[in-house]
């Protein structure tokens, strides 16, 4: 099963008492936050949930899947998330 943005705002709405639409704003608000942060170059850690960050990637040579003709990949900033523990936790009692 997938939850999506929706379905996560339904569920913030419906553990706070806000409305879907404020739960809408909020959970905007906060991945606007998180985005703009790792635009800066900044790291967002959450206790115990995880840690949000960019990493610097090397340019490097890579494959073409179809032709197998090398292809340049050129050097760039990636998203990555490390879980927390308590993340950690609930994910291995299921």
């Amino acid at each position: 099963m997938v939850i999506g943005k929706t379905e996560l705002a339904g569920q913030i709405a419906q553990e706070t008492g806000l409305n879907k639409s404020q739960a809408t704003r909020a959970l905007d608000a906060t991945l606007n936050a998180i985005g703009n942060a790792l635009g800066s170059g900044d790291e967002v850690r959450l206790t115990g949930f995880g840690t949000f960050r960019v990493s610097e990637t090397k340019a490097r040579t890579g494959r073409n899947p179809r032709t197998g003709a090398p292809i340049n990949i050129a050097a760039g900033r990636r998203p990555g998330f490390t879980a927390g523990s308590r993340l950690r936790d609930s994910v291995q009692k299921r």
